[in-house]
């Protein structure tokens, strides 16, 4: 909701009705110090002000501004009643809410502490690590959920900075899966020297190394609790994780008192891509489908048949959308029903595919270089969806794609790894409902830009990458993993900003002073008597004139 102010020709009127069909409904009376007041009949013309409320955007039904005060005393905006005031604040998106933030102390206070916050933090990354629906505005050391979301916010345009490179070697042979568990600092890769590898995301060392599986291994997933492995010869190889182990999971099989690690038999093909949610595990195959595992009882839910081969997957929200040959499909998990095919999305093969946190952005990358984005409704059975943005930054297949707000980062076949920034293309639309802080809608056409970052010169054909608050982590053909750190870039950032702010009190406090020393007006004024007396009569004169009235200002401030 957009606070728009404007001056009132006449006397405040006894009751607004806002109706989604008029232009502007008026809400409430405030005063020009970003003040709601409650008009009363003597209230001056120019003065007051007036909260306007964009068509579409009012869902109050009706707000009255009776005499309720007999003196006719302005009354501020935080009199309004608690729930009117968080509704107004809950149509606001994170920059106007920060707008809000900076008005005054008190309305700082009300909108830092805001539900809002915690709304945009989710919908962005999803719940912070260690976090578990936290009660009050400040958790995790009394931290609030603004301060998580400014600092997120500030960590993602690290990607734009500077950056080391970590090569880590072990495997034998292509790589040709790579898995980043940033809650717990782990990386898993796989490939076609059939065993997995733990690494140490900040140390670079291998941690841990599996057992041979007989098989090539294309796809790894992983949480706090199971990691998912699965390859070639059509099973998933599950470990749960163990308390107290320093690492999580013992995929080296040392743990002789508990058998964590289990396998799931089904397909009838080589299984291409994993994923977890809280409560089931999704594959996909070369057998023409997916299927949904509930994790609990380790059992096969639902079978999603396609009429091709299954490349890639990506769960959300009771969704999993799905790349088969060409098509992008979205699928219902709990009725299996399909709810979205977007025919022939790419020329040839769509190897790739990813997903915002909320599942309304789809993104699939191809055997034709080209990375489209969709808009994908939540409520509605769709055919034949446009892309809503194209990028073509590779010649070569797109292999892998990976999202994390607001990146999103490919690897292909030309040995190259392309950053998006979509945060252009997105704009913060007022929800409908209090519960959904805001949703995406696609802006103007024109706003698609090139990829603002390649990295490239690593030979040819990158399989998979995976991106994290400030790591990219890419496998391939060479057999050797990659970490890409943006760690140092956020610390200079954060120098940087350090310094801005220092000069910036600097600035204020030097202002501050020289208002104060004006507001004597002893020296100024004396100085000013004397360039009257000196007045230039020549160009040549004027200088020496000058000169000397700035000296004796000079001794006169002195």
């Amino acid at each position: 909701m957009a606070l728009e102010w404007r001056a009132r020709e006449e006397s405040s009127p006894k009751k607004f009705v806002a109706s989604p069909w008029d232009d502007e409904a008026p809400l409430a009376g405030v005063t020009s110090q970003v003040s709601c007041a409650i008009s009363g009949p003597k209230c001056s013309k120019k003065s007051s002000s007036l909260v306007i409320l964009k068509r579409g955007d009012s869902k109050f039904g009706s707000a009255t501004a009776d005499n309720s005060s007999p003196s006719d005393q302005l009354r501020s905006f935080t009199d309004l009643p608690a729930t009117l005031v968080s509704e107004i604040l809950q149509r606001l998106d994170a920059d106007e809410l920060g707008v809000v933030s900076c008005v005054s102390p008190l309305l700082n206070s009300i909108a830092s502490d805001h539900s809002g916050w915690k709304g945009f933090y989710c919908e962005r990354w999803g719940s912070p690590p260690g976090v578990d629906a936290p009660a009050g505005p400040g958790f995790r050391d009394q931290r609030s959920w603004k301060e998580l979301f400014v600092e997120r916010e500030f960590r993602s345009k690290s990607f734009m900075g500077r950056f080391s490179i970590d090569v880590l070697h072990g495997h034998t042979e292509a790589v040709r899966a790579v898995f980043l568990l940033q809650t717990a600092k782990l990386i898993f890769t796989g490939g076609y020297d059939s065993v997995i590898r733990m690494w140490d995301m900040e140390e670079g060392l291998s941690v841990s190394v599996s057992r041979p599986l007989g098989c090539t291994i294309r796809a790894i997933t992983a949480d706090s609790e199971l990691l998912v492995a699965g390859g070639t010869d059509a099973f998933l190889q599950c470990w749960r994780a163990l308390k107290g182990h320093p690492h999580l999971f013992d995929i080296a099989g040392f743990s002789m008192n508990q058998n964590p690690s289990f396998r799931l038999w089904g397909h009838e093909g080589p299984v291409t891509c994993l994923a977890l949610d809280s409560t089931r595990i999704y594959s996909g195959s070369w057998d023409m489908s997916v299927r949904v595992w509930d994790r609990a009882h380790c059992k096969c839910l639902k079978i999603l048949r396609h009429e091709d081969w299954v490349w890639s997957l990506a769960p959300r929200h009771g969704t999993v959308a799905s790349t088969a040959g060409r098509d992008a499909y979205v699928w219902d998990t709990d009725s299996g029903c399909l709810r979205t095919v977007i025919h022939n999305s790419h020329v040839g093969n769509a190897y790739s595919l990813t997903r915002s946190r909320l599942g309304d952005l789809l993104f699939t990358g191809g055997e034709d270089g080209a990375i489209h984005m969709f808009e994908i409704g939540h409520n509605c059975i769709v055919e034949d969806v446009k892309p809503s943005a194209t990028w073509v930054p590779h010649t070569g297949a797109v292999h892998s794609l990976s999202f994390e707000f607001p990146w999103v980062v490919s690897s292909s076949s030309d040995g190259r790894v392309a950053l998006i920034d979509v945060r252009k293309l997105l704009k913060s639309g007022r929800s409908q409902s209090p519960r959904q802080h805001s949703k995406t809608r696609i802006s103007a056409p024109d706003a698609v830009e090139a990829p603002q970052r390649m990295l490239h010169g690593f030979g040819c054909n990158l399989f998979s990458v995976d991106i994290g608050a400030d790591r990219i982590v890419c496998g391939g053909e060479a057999g050797v993993v990659r970490i890409w750190n943006f760690s140092q870039a956020l610390e200079i950032a954060k120098r940087v900003e350090a310094l801005r702010s220092v000069r910036l009190e600097n600035r204020i406090r030097r202002r501050k002073a020289h208002i104060k020393m004006g507001g004597n007006g002893a020296w100024s004024d004396q100085c000013s008597v004397a360039a009257k007396r000196n007045q230039p009569n020549g160009e040549h004169t004027g200088i020496l004139h000058s000169k000397r009235g700035m000296s004796s200002c000079g001794k006169l401030k002195a």
